[in-house]
């Protein structure tokens, strides 16, 4: 199940473009996104990790694929300022 940490993720409407995305490519993926920890994990159905994250990138958004052994340390990392109203 791909994790992504996308750091420009930053309101609801971004949640919104970046679920339609991902159904985009995989239409019965389960999506379930953490706005607070800029987390958006994926059960998909017919995707793979890469083609996720294609879909959030041509989204206008930086996903970075998390590792299981690597997610609680880039969770921790600070976000950075951005998204698609330029709110943190």
């Amino acid at each position: 199940m791909p994790t992504f940490k996308v750091n420009d993720m930053t309101c609801g409407h971004c949640v919104s473009t970046i679920t339609k995305a991902i159904k985009g490519v995989d239409r019965a993926a389960k999506v379930t996104i953490d706005l607070a920890q800029h987390l958006v994990t994926v059960e998909p159905t017919e995707a793979d990790a890469s083609d996720l994250g294609d879909a959030i990138t041509e989204a206008g958004y930086t996903p970075e694929l998390l590792h299981a052994d690597a997610s609680a340390a880039a969770a921790q990392q600070p976000s950075k300022a951005g998204g698609c109203c330029g709110c943190r």
